[in-house]
């Protein structure tokens, strides 16, 4: 079968377009400009559109076309080279950032599932595919770091939900387990922490505590094992340094690159969410663009005196109340 290189309109005569013929490049960005009233809309949605979309609907079962309005077929005599066509309501508007094409017409939750349950993950340290990871690889990569290090070997049960999880920690501590951590905090499991189940948690068992030494491996892959059995196969190293903030190392039994040991956790849709904080990058919370303070703009002259209107976003207007304010503050601190 010959590729379709274009969409074909031959007598389109739906509403005010007087038996119009047009070829349309596919894959292409197309514009269609016109005077008010010249048809456009009549062309692009009750004429190409009404046909894509109708042609789809008769290509389901009779049980799928019950739940899907029809639409009526446009007053043309042919039309070729469509493929299943989507429209966007024009009065549509949103300002949301995190608002796309793909959100609005709801094909971005197709996607989600999609890339959940049929993507291949690849490192983004080399480029090759993440694979399943075995005990033995888990127990070398610890080995290989500086003797005396300290960790913990945690076993991330819940990750960004709500709920009290009180059933949770009694039935760990009937299990032999001493310690959680509870949203970047430890404790004992015989005082667990009260949480609210209005809010989004995140609980990690403490498996092990471990110092990094030479034959540590049997009791290493012990605890790996415990841990993963206990998180669906995943587990975490994370160091304990006496200064400086600790490392966190996940390992996984499903998704590991074989070269670089990059790994991540299992893959869920509400890791493409566009909603959801959980696989949003940690420092643009997704938005792809990094929002901060410019000192620059706040203090564009830093010859002036606070007084005389040193701060930009202060300087406008007579009110004294931001002259108050910052002497306020000036005697606060000095």
């Amino acid at each position: 079968m010959a590729e379709l290189k274009q969409i074909q309109v031959r007598g389109a005569r739906e509403h005010n377009l007087k038996s119009i013929d047009v070829d349309i490049p596919r894959d292409q960005f197309v514009v269609i400009t016109g005077l008010s009233g010249s048809g456009k809309s009549s062309l692009a949605f009750d004429t190409i559109y009404a046909e894509g979309q109708r042609r789809y609907v008769e290509s389901l079962s009779a049980y799928a076309r019950q739940f899907l309005d029809m639409m009526e077929k446009p007053d043309v005599d042919h039309i070729s080279g469509l493929s299943p066509a989507i429209s966007i309501e024009q009065k549509t508007t949103s300002k949301n950032p995190r608002s796309t094409v793909g959100t609005v017409t709801e094909i971005y939750d197709y996607m989600r599932l999609l890339f959940a349950r049929a993507g291949t993950p690849y490192s983004p340290a080399t480029g090759l595919p993440i694979e399943a990871q075995q005990v033995q690889d888990m127990v070398d990569r610890i080995m290989t770091m500086e003797e005396g290090t300290r960790a913990h070997l945690l076993a991330p049960i819940v990750r960004d939900r709500k709920g009290e999880y009180k059933k949770e920690f009694l039935e760990l501590r009937k299990q032999g387990f001493q310690r959680v951590k509870v949203d970047g905090q430890f404790y004992e499991l015989d005082e667990p922490p009260t949480l609210d189940k209005k809010f989004r948690h995140d609980i990690d068992v403490v498996v092990d505590r471990i110092v990094v030494r030479p034959e540590l491996e049997t009791r290493l892959a012990d605890s790996l094992r415990t841990a993963l059995d206990l998180a669906d196969g995943i587990a975490i190293l994370e160091t304990a340094p006496r200064e400086g903030d600790p490392e966190r190392i996940t390992f996984s039994e499903n998704f590991a690159c074989p070269v670089s040991g990059f790994t991540i956790p299992e893959i869920e849709p509400r890791l493409f969410s566009f909603n959801a904080p959980f696989g949003a990058c940690p420092q643009c919370d997704g938005l792809g663009m990094e929002l901060f303070f410019d000192e620059r703009l706040v203090v564009p002259d830093q010859m002036l005196k606070i007084r005389d209107g040193a701060l930009a976003p202060w300087r406008k207007g007579k009110s004294p109340y931001f002259l108050q304010t910052i002497e306020a503050i000036a005697k606060h601190y000095l």
